[in-house]
């Protein structure tokens, strides 16, 4: 049953945040649980509806959820986004979790190993260290780009063909992703040195693997 009729905050970064708040049945007692609805993108700006968002919930709340189904895109400012929630959480010993990342977002999070089903979740230098490590990929993000660019122009591959390839190579050699993509671009030049053995057979590897899956 929702007991608040949905509310929403909006700032000019084009993010806008539904509020519902929900009575649950949790054994024998009720649990009023408050489900925010991110809508646009996690840009500079984005901890501002948020904020309010939060600052704006009944008392009484026993868990947050955040469903980040439609977050087009995000920044390093999605980092401050997860802090705050992070935070708020420790602060008011509440639950919070976030799912239902897609699309850039979810892939961004799945960069540095963080779980794109709930990067919250786990212990808080746990957090903390995969959010440093987040701030480091999107940072490298042209590289990436750069090198998918390039793997879909030798292979005749879709972008996402390329990432899923980039990916595997990173698995396969053990090399993180952004040393693979430098590899790649660096490789692309006319003057440019081939990868290192490990990296090139393991893009070998993922090439053949990403062909014979897509029937090519």
């Amino acid at each position: 049953m929702t007991s608040a009729a949905p509310r929403s905050t909006d700032r000019p970064a084009g993010l806008v945040i539904e509020c519902r708040v929900e009575r649950r049945a949790k054994g024998r007692a009720e649990e009023e649980r408050a489900l925010l609805v991110p809508r646009g993108e996690l840009v500079q700006g984005c901890v501002d509806p948020l904020a309010e968002a939060l600052a704006g919930l009944p008392p009484g709340i026993g868990r947050i959820d955040v469903d980040m189904r439609h977050v087009v895109f995000m920044d390093t400012a999605g980092l401050q986004f997860l802090d705050l929630l992070n935070g708020h959480g420790r602060r008011q010993s509440l639950p919070v979790t976030t799912g239902h990342w897609r699309g850039q977002p979810r892939r961004t999070l799945e960069l540095t190993g963080l779980d794109p089903d709930d990067p919250l979740r786990g212990p808080e230098h746990d957090l903390q260290q995969e959010v440093d490590q987040l701030r480091h990929a999107i940072v490298s993000r042209p590289v990436i780009d750069q090198a998918r660019g390039v793997l879909m122009a030798v292979h005749s591959c879709t972008s996402e063909e390329a990432w899923d390839i980039l990916r595997e190579a990173s698995q396969l050699s053990n090399t993180k992703l952004r040393v693979v993509a430098e590899a790649v671009t660096a490789s692309a030049g006319s003057d440019g040195p081939a990868p290192p053995p490990k990296v090139r057979a393991a893009l070998r590897t993922a090439v053949r693997t990403a062909t014979e899956r897509h029937g090519r």
